[in-house]
């Protein structure tokens, strides 16, 4: 029999995850603040639940993917929200990236109504999600985990069990925060390479071929150079895990100059209207700075 979820979140990601699940035979019944966009997955055999509360009325296991934590606080705490129809048994799944206190203060609302809970930010953006090739970073409730495990195993390649409500989300600000880093670093890179009258294609091909190599580069650098910033995973949102990764610093007094840095030059693209664009659009920061207007 197959299993039956609930979608809560039809983004870049959601929209993804979704159809993953459709083709692999799972019965899901979806949600989206704008309805029109469950329109594509009715036609590929999911059910639209009108409200939050409608999805976690109908369904056992509830998936949310929003974009912050203020969506997510809010499709569980508002009115028709999900903690509404939460009963004992019912289990409610956030794989949205938000900081550990909103997910504890989710948790802590399920589990009152006899609910289960479970945090699972996931590693990768459009691509991966596209190919179920997502790494899940799930902690709270382990039965909850094990249930799920089929459902995780169709969106990512490897799931991870990480213990208590709170450790997911922070693991996933740590990676987001790596990568954030990174992209400016990398930026930086392509800018001088070019500045200095170096081939940027080649710098791609030395870096592929040495210590620092990852997919990342490989798979972004050609459309920076392009000037072409699809998103796959947007600004903003790499701009705010920055944010939540800043702030989980300051909670344990770790010192982060780097992050920090890099934190800036998103807000700076946040500035120049870069916002819905890839997270690779930052290079238009270190290129600007090159060449002012």
């Amino acid at each position: 029999m197959a299993m039956e979820v609930g979608f809560l979140g039809l983004g870049i990601m959601g929209k993804a995850m979704t159809i993953n699940l459709l083709h692999h035979g799972f019965k899901v019944t979806v949600w989206n603040r704008t309805l029109s966009k469950c329109d594509e997955l009715v036609k590929l055999g999911a059910s639209i639940g009108e409200t939050p509360a409608a999805v976690a009325k109908k369904c056992k296991i509830i998936i949310a993917m929003l974009s912050d934590p203020s969506a997510a606080l809010s499709v569980v705490f508002d009115k028709d929200g999900v903690l509404e129809q939460i009963v004992h048994g019912k289990g409610y799944i956030d794989m949205s990236t938000v900081d550990a206190d909103t997910s504890l203060k989710i948790s802590e609302a399920i589990t009152s109504k006899g609910g289960h809970f479970l945090e699972a930010p996931v590693s990768g953006s459009k691509k991966p999600a596209e190919d179920g090739q997502l790494v899940i970073l799930a902690a709270g409730e382990k039965a909850l985990y094990e249930e799920a495990i089929p459902a995780f195993n169709v969106l990512g390649k490897k799931s991870f069990f990480l213990g208590q409500v709170g450790n997911g989300a922070k693991m996933k600000l740590v990676v987001n925060m790596i990568m954030g880093s990174m992209m400016n670093a990398f930026s930086e890179g392509l800018v001088l390479a070019g500045e200095s009258g170096l081939d940027p294609y080649t710098l791609l091909d030395v870096l592929d071929l040495g210590g620092i190599a990852n997919p990342m580069f490989k798979l972004k650098g050609p459309t920076m150079i392009q000037n072409s910033y699809s998103p796959a995973f947007p600004l903003k949102h790499q701009q705010k895990d920055m944010r939540l990764a800043l702030a989980l610093a300051d909670e344990n007094a770790v010192s982060m100059p780097v992050a920090a840095a890099a934190n800036e030059a998103f807000k700076k693209a946040r500035s120049m209207e870069l916002g819905d664009l890839d997270f690779s659009a930052v290079y238009e920061t270190v290129k600007v700075l090159q060449h002012p207007s």
